[in-house]
């Protein structure tokens, strides 16, 4: 309205300069009143075009900051097009993605956050129903010498169910949070699988079972020794487990161009083939192995550690024929 005013103020001003200059010419204020009226209507077509124009803009550019609030599906833009709007929507959209990428970043560490509280839940449960019933009857009954013995016994043995969760449980979390940074340093394979075994003799002797390692010597590459030698102690201590007793165990190292591969063999009890792609899963457990100890974190660990180290796993296994896990590790 202020402009709209100003405009014709000004049109009157100038026609009555040029009336004035001209000494009174009739045509001259004639013409200058058509150009003035002839200014304001291409004026007012060029100003409504604008603002339609401009309220189209608004309105897609308002649906399309809805719809990318809301998830949907955006209209397609035409990236060639150089218009004002087509470089707006290029940058919404690049923000769009951005957005979208944190969003689904998010979601995915919330979902393995819920996920790993479930599984904690689910894992401690046990465990400390069974400390609290001992405790328990430890404090409100009469029992022998020998009975508290047994209590005794059985608590630390869920004792030391706990912390081995625990210490899983933090090994894990420093794998998935990026928080652990693997030293790779040269050193033997030799030495590392030594390590891997000292932890499972006396589970080996006292099941009786035969091993074998086929190890060089001389074979020394890059990798960091405490974590692998951690991974392959998960293979052995799983082997142990579903071996039975007099069976037989055996570590085969073969020197490829690329890689080391470590074969883990044992006659054991052998994985089901639907289950082999589900045993490197956290916590994950074959519903006809519940009896035997362990809380299905050893395969996942192992799986993550190698994999951080840019090396692989397989897995080749048989019912009732013994299993094959196979690491993969580069040699530089």
């Amino acid at each position: 309205m202020i402009t709209t005013t100003g405009a014709v103020f000004t049109a009157v001003l100038l026609l009555s300069l040029g009336y004035w200059l001209t000494g009174g010419n009739n045509i001259f204020v004639f013409c200058g009143v058509f150009l003035t009226i002839t200014f304001f209507i291409w004026g007012m077509v060029c100003l409504t075009f604008f603002q339609k124009k401009l309220a189209e803009f608004t309105n897609r550019l308002c649906q399309t900051l809805d719809i990318m609030m809301d998830g949907g599906d955006r209209e397609r833009i035409d990236w060639e097009a150089e218009t004002f709007l087509a470089r707006i929507s290029h940058r919404l959209e690049r923000l769009y993605n951005i957005l979208q990428t944190n969003r689904c970043k998010a979601e995915k560490e919330k979902n393995e956050l819920q996920s790993l509280l479930s599984d904690i839940s689910h894992q401690i449960k046990v465990p400390i129903a069974n400390l609290k019933m001992v405790n328990e009857t430890l404090s409100t009954r009469q029992v022998s010498a020998e009975k508290q013995r047994e209590f005794l016994q059985i608590s630390k043995s869920q004792l030391d169910k706990l912390d081995f969760l625990i210490q899983a449980m933090i090994k894990t979390s420093r794998l998935e949070t990026g928080m652990l940074i693997f030293e790779k340093k040269s050193a033997s394979l030799a030495d590392t699988l030594s390590t891997a075994l000292n932890g499972v003799l006396a589970s080996m002797e006292k099941k009786q079972i035969d091993w074998s390692v086929d190890c060089p010597e001389n074979i020394a590459f890059l990798h960091d020794s405490r974590w692998t030698a951690e991974a392959l102690y998960n293979l052995l201590d799983n082997a142990v487990k579903y071996t039975s007793v007099g069976g037989s165990i055996q570590v085969e190292v073969q020197d490829w161009e690329m890689y080391l591969k470590i074969d883990v063999i044992d006659t054991g009890k052998g994985i089901p083939e639907k289950e082999q792609a589900e045993i490197f899963k956290r916590f994950y457990r074959e519903e006809t192995v519940h009896d035997i100890e362990g809380i299905g974190i050893g395969l996942y660990l192992t799986r993550e550690i190698v994999t951080k180290q840019g090396g692989y796993i397989k897995v080749q296994s048989a019912v009732g024929k013994g299993s094959v896990f196979s690491v993969f590790l580069p040699k530089k």
